[in-house]
């Protein structure tokens, strides 16, 4: 077990409201958050609750958008660079909902 140091540390009313605060909007308890401001880490706010479920749904299309492109692909419908393109912008969308989020 490593030997841990223990920081009193004192704030006013505001500084522990700011404090609280952004622990709540990262996702974090205080103690957690410290730490990871300590590290360096850039402390990002939590994704809403409905991310999981949005990020479900992209997936689903995407694996919708590859069973349709491997049955047109079969039956000769579309070529594979238009197979590969609808590929591609599902995933930039998960990308992007990932950033944004």
């Amino acid at each position: 077990m490593k030997p841990y140091k223990t920081i009193t540390l004192r704030l006013d009313a505001a500084h522990y409201a700011r404090l609280t605060e952004t622990a709540r909007t990262a996702g974090l308890k205080i103690e957690p958050m410290l730490r990871q401001l300590i590290m360096g880490v850039n402390l990002r706010p939590r994704p809403p609750d409905t991310y999981a479920a949005l990020l479900r749904e992209l997936n689903a299309i995407g694996n919708n958008v590859n069973q349709l492109a491997y049955q047109a692909n079969a039956r000769g419908a579309a070529t594979q660079d238009e197979i590969r393109e609808a590929a591609r912008l599902v995933r930039q969308a998960v990308r992007l909902v990932r950033d944004t989020l």
